[in-house]
């Protein structure tokens, strides 16, 4: 006998939010309609880290197997000087025996992949961008530039930071630049470039920030950070040759790549994020992913969160069967937890960005210093998620 559909969910957006929430929701019984407005889903972008909550959560969604064959799982992070000098290192044995797969890296476009291929592709419809939506007690209703119109049960809001029905809702909260500006690359690994392919680096040093991180399929994944203003015409015409410049004195191999790095492979963006807000629930609309709680990159939580979101909207609009009261649970279990990442990440991300040379060589002191409790702790909070409600 076929199973009853619950309800038709409109999903805005078809990244990594918006597919997993699609995959979640089939789960849960719905009939999800994912709408992008690009003419196709981009595949665009470097690599991804992710925790071992979102390969827990993957694994929920019945693709983390198919996700872990196309990544790879690394042995160790490492918080290196300029000079190469080890500031903080964790095991990644030792997680992965507690928590599951962490510093686990994937391209973003082989991500998405698995995701697409999960779906089928009738329900992803692109070119449709969202205008405008109205919800009622009932039912809810969105229309397109194209002038189409759709109607369903639930909206979820997964079109990103600068999401359309957020600033609806809530136009108070607008992005804030982080400080610095970022560029990133994905290369082809080299025999000179010498390094250990089962760590994940980041340098800290006064000239910015470097990050080294080994794909699958001999691919590297670099990302450069460094405090800049915002939207600044220097940072968007930097090339590798640039960036060269400003990280030539940093341990090898970080010249090296920058030097084989093709101007056509640099990435560039600057760092905003959302300060925390306090809803993601009205009525029938939710918000999901950065849309909800865009946050810096610095914990590697950013597309964790949105796999964590889709899972458990999913899981309340299961159990309950009122969709605001469904929305509203979810709401009461993300918002605390997204806003504590967030301020996390942020404090990261400013202490891992000094320039000063005393604080700088104060940081690396103390750094090491600091109880294994601490680090304890905040993986307890990240990975101890309950994530099994579908």
């Amino acid at each position: 006998m076929k199973e009853q559909i619950k309800g038709k969910a409109i999903i805005i957006g078809a990244g990594i939010g918006g597919l997993c929430a699609a995959i979640a929701l089939k789960k849960a019984g719905f009939e999800p309609v994912v709408y992008e407005n690009k003419p196709e889903v981009r595949f665009a972008g470097a690599g991804l880290g992710i925790g071992a909550n979102a390969i827990r959560g993957l694994h929920h969604l019945g693709i983390g197997r198919e996700i872990e064959a196309a990544g790879q799982t690394l042995d160790e992070l490492r918080i290196v000087s300029s000079e190469g000098k080890i500031i903080q290192r964790s095991n990644s044995a030792m997680i992965k025996q507690k928590y599951g797969a962490d510093n686990f890296t994937i391209l973003r476009a082989d991500l998405l992949t698995v995701l697409m291929r999960s779906l089928e592709s009738a329900i992803i419809r692109t070119s449709k961008k969202c205008i405008r939506f109205e919800a009622t007690e009932n039912h809810v209703q969105v229309w397109f530039a194209d002038g189409s119109s759709d109607e369903g049960d639930v909206l979820v809001a997964a079109d990103g930071i600068h999401s359309v029905i957020r600033k609806e809702l809530l136009p108070d909260a607008k992005p804030s630049y982080a400080g610095y500006t970022c560029w990133r690359a994905v290369i082809d690994d080299r025999p000179e470039f010498r390094f250990d392919r089962r760590v994940f680096t980041e340098t800290w040093g006064t000239k910015g920030r470097f990050g080294i991180v080994p794909l699958a399929n001999n691919k590297i994944y670099w990302f450069a950070c460094k405090n800049a203003p915002a939207n600044d015409s220097h940072s968007a015409n930097a090339g590798p040759s640039t960036l060269l410049a400003n990280f030539f004195r940093y341990h090898d191999p970080i010249p090296q790549m920058l030097e084989h790095t093709p101007d056509d492979r640099l990435i560039w963006n600057d760092i905003v994020y959302l300060k925390p807000i306090r809803r993601f629930a009205f009525g029938r609309v939710a918000l999901l992913g950065d849309a909800a709680h865009a946050t810096t990159p610095n914990m590697g939580q950013g597309a964790g969160q949105a796999i964590e979101d889709a899972i458990i909207l999913a899981g309340s609009l299961k159990q309950t069967p009122d969709v605001a009261a469904a929305l509203k649970q979810y709401e009461e279990e993300r918002v605390t937890r997204t806003g504590k990442i967030t301020r996390m990440s942020n404090r990261i991300g400013q202490m891992a960005q000094l320039e000063q040379p005393w604080l700088t060589a104060l940081r690396n002191k103390a750094l090491p210093l600091l109880p294994k409790s601490m680090a304890e702790k905040q993986l307890e909070f990240l990975y101890r998620v309950k994530l099994d409600r579908l």
